[in-house]
């Protein structure tokens, strides 16, 4: 395919600056009441726990028991109940990090075998996205697609059909800037809270909690957070609902492009005669070192292609940034290279490596210069 056909289209961006000032930052405060709190229950040890790590589903579990710190009652380990829905590669290691920091955790999981190790951590596991809302202050979700965030969040026994006043709802999926401020509209009608706060860092730096967490939404809720923030990595206030996702769709773009340039650095020195990993260490202290490659480039020469996200994600962030639609509320950009590396990731996709980590983007590079996957 020439140029001419990557780059037949009109590109558009969803709305982003570089001050990270989104263009929806006037929102009008907002003030609630908080109904007067019961004494709190006694902290539970995670490991005295009596529900055995294999049991399916817990249903000892007390959704009748208090909200012990909702918004804005301080976050800490003793009281604070969190939820989280959404245990792959990435939410399992953020999950278990908000265990071992000492936090009571409820889990969700589609099927409930993914739970069994985070269950054995000591965290109880709901039958529901509701019932974990009726029993969490805090709910994170970390999802594959912003269909799967709609159906989660604001379904029939979706999370804000059992959020409690004062609860607030943490989006760490890669989705929609749009969908992001309808989660938090929804969410203002019951007196909640959502915060979209996508990440950064991969499965190492979830595993690590060297996660950057871009977050928008009210300034007052992400500052009340940071105790959890803190748990994963660091969090940072983008702006208003939406920003953190429109923050994460222009990382998104920037890893990319990361991707193209190592892929085909690799490529290059390989045919070249170097050594890869001699010639990714000399260059590493210069201008072409990167976050990317500190992360994916020993991967990549050891073809250790596990995802942490999945490399099909990359489409769909990509192309929520190139394939909108201009709307009164979108700004909109021309954006050649993002929408040459969401073509190329498709290739993967087409490839059959949809499935594999985005380090694997260096194998539609080596297929273009005539090297078999397994060669």
């Amino acid at each position: 395919m020439d140029n001419a056909g990557l780059l037949s289209h009109t590109f558009v961006f969803s709305s982003l600056s570089l001050s990270f000032q989104c263009p929806h930052t006037k929102i009008p405060p907002i003030f609630f009441t908080t109904k007067p709190l019961l004494p709190a229950r006694k902290a539970t040890s995670h490991s005295n726990r009596s529900t055995p790590p294999s049991s399916p589903v817990c249903s000892s579990l007390d959704s009748s028991l208090p909200m012990e710190t909702p918004y804005p009652k301080p976050i800490n380990t003793a009281q604070t109940r969190v939820g989280f829905v959404g245990i792959g590669v990435m939410g399992a290691a953020m999950a278990s990090r908000i265990l071992a920091a000492g936090y009571f955790l409820t889990v969700y999981a589609r099927n409930p075998s993914k739970a069994l190790t985070l269950q054995s951590q000591g965290a109880q596991l709901a039958d529901s996205p509701a019932s974990l809302a009726r029993q969490s202050d805090v709910v994170f979700t970390m999802l594959g697609h912003p269909s799967d965030v709609r159906q989660i969040v604001l379904g029939p026994n979706g999370i804000l059909s059992g959020l409690n006043p004062g609860g607030v709802l943490v989006d760490t999926t890669s989705s929609h800037p749009g969908l992001a401020r309808e989660i938090y509209a929804a969410a203002r009608e019951k007196n909640c809270w959502s915060v979209d706060s996508p990440v950064s860092g991969g499965d190492i730096g979830a595993r690590d909690g060297k996660l950057a967490i871009l977050a928008g939404g009210d300034s007052g809720v992400v500052e009340w957070l940071t105790p959890l923030y803190n748990v994963m990595g660091k969090g940072t206030y983008v702006g208003a609902p939406g920003c953190g996702m429109s923050c994460k769709i222009a990382n998104q773009m920037i890893v990319a492009a990361n991707m193209l340039g190592l892929s085909e650095g690799l490529v290059f020195a390989e045919r070249a005669g170097l050594d890869k990993q001699q010639w990714m260490d000399a260059v590493r202290g210069g201008a072409a070192g990167s976050k990317a490659m500190e992360l994916f480039g020993g991967r990549m020469i050891e073809r250790d292609f596990r995802p942490g996200g999945y490399a099909e994600y990359m489409v769909k962030d990509l192309g929520m940034g190139v394939d909108i639609v201009e709307e009164d509320d979108e700004r909109v950009a021309v954006l050649p290279g993002a929408a040459l590396n969401k073509q190329l990731f498709e290739v993967m996709v087409a490839n059959g490596d949809g499935k594999l980590g985005a380090q694997g983007f260096i194998s539609v590079i080596e297929k273009m210069n005539g090297r078999s996957a397994s060669g």
